[in-house]
């Protein structure tokens, strides 16, 4: 059994007795939601010739400043071969920097350029409207609820990333 949040009370034991067809439904709106949550980014990214990995990479190199390849890695959960082609054309760019470690010569960090810390904004900028009126419209109940929904969906590995980058503050 997966660990994580449960819902609580009578109205999470009515969750229980979903019917698949109402399963259906909830699946299919998360994928035209999901859909609508990554139109803004792909339009800005479009003209770049960039796709929804760099926004990834781009995300959580601002998320998580300094971070390394291999945590990146561990985060995006593609491969290396895959990785390094996004870094780097956005290191070719100049969206993002590539220090050799404080603590360890081996390791990578990575950083947003000021251009990079621009477009990551106009990224952000986008989604967070987005999510922003849907909340509004949602109320505080529905959000508290979304966000019980979406950390049980993650894997117990990617919930521990999670929890660990909501912590750090930002």
């Amino acid at each position: 059994m997966a660990e994580g949040p449960r819902p609580g009370g009578q109205h999470g034991e009515t969750l229980l007795f979903l019917t698949d067809e109402q399963l259906r439904k909830g699946i299919e709106a998360m994928f035209f939601a999901y859909k609508g949550f990554t139109s803004d980014p792909d339009r800005i990214l479009e003209p770049r010739g960039y796709g929804r990995a760099h926004h990834r990479a781009v995300h959580f190199i601002h998320r998580s400043e300094g971070t390394t390849v291999n945590n990146l890695l561990a985060i995006l959960g593609v491969t290396k071969q895959s990785l390094n082609r996004v870094l780097r054309t956005l290191i070719e760019d100049g969206l993002v920097e590539s220090r050799v470690g404080t603590r360890d010569k081996r390791e990578r960090n990575l950083y947003l350029t000021e251009e990079g810390k621009l477009l990551e904004r106009a990224l952000s900028d986008a989604q967070q409207a987005r999510v922003r009126d849907a909340f509004r419209a949602a109320g505080p109940g529905a959000v508290a609820g979304f966000r019980t929904v979406l950390e049980a969906m993650m894997d117990p590995e990617m919930r521990r990333r999670y929890q660990r980058l909501t912590e750090n503050g930002r």
